[in-house]
């Protein structure tokens, strides 16, 4: 999470103050959403999995749409343009899939989350190490956190019963929504400092007569 926190708050501190402005209540009321469908998931036993996962489907589909729109709007670059459609297209697909078996149970939903969290724990920990410095720390210390929530719904499922391993894959679920929550708070605490920042003032221009003379120094007032 530390990792997570570092890299968000450097990328946000160079947004123009323009775009901090715009951009930071969005982010607030998205880590305060992603807190209450983690908490609502945890207390709700009836439906806690196809919260988590209804919620996770359609954040990557209006996310994959986004990118998709940006792609076809030619304000990329080619290369640029072609990984962001790439992108859009996965994160769609996977977003109506995972939108598809929240509707469908909960028992189904819950079977997917059994799979599918260990598997994005440990995804997400080896493309954290492929990086450096602080991301790379993250990475291994996902790749643990990893390991030990997969032995656990191992263990629960052979020792008790894999129901009670889906329901401990909803709660990890849980957990790690309300984890990246708290980055998602942080960029959004600096994102409001960059946007208090002060426009830059325009640069003072100096007519080209008055270059290499007194005038350029504002002797003549001109």
């Amino acid at each position: 999470m530390a990792s997570a926190t570092g890299i968000l708050a450097s990328s946000t501190e160079s947004m123009a103050p323009e775009v901090a402005r715009r951009t930071w209540p969005r982010w607030v009321g998205l880590a305060v959403l992603m807190l209450a469908v983690a908490v609502t998931a945890v207390l709700w036993d009836d439906a806690g999995a196809r919260l988590i996962l209804g919620a996770a489907g359609l954040f990557l589909a209006v996310r994959g749409a986004l990118l998709l729109r940006g792609a076809g709007a030619g304000a990329m670059s080619t290369a640029v343009a072609g990984q962001a459609r790439g992108l859009g297209t996965v994160a769609v697909a996977g977003g109506v899939v995972a939108l598809g078996a929240a509707l469908v149970s909960e028992s189904v939903a819950a079977t997917v989350l059994l799979v599918a969290v260990p598997l994005l724990l440990l995804a997400g920990g080896a493309a954290l190490l492929g990086h450096g410095g602080v991301a790379r720390r993250g990475g291994q210390a996902l790749l643990v956190w990893a390991m030990l929530a997969t032995g656990l719904l191992v263990a629960t499922g052979l020792g008790q019963s894999w129901e009670r391993a889906s329901d401990a894959a909803t709660v990890i679920a849980a957990l790690a929504v309300a984890v990246l929550a708290v980055p998602v708070l942080v960029g959004a605490s600096v994102l409001r400092t960059v946007a208090a920042r002060p426009a830059p003032a325009p640069a003072r221009t100096v007519p080209a007569a008055c270059a290499g003379c007194a005038c350029g120094a504002g002797g003549c007032g001109t």
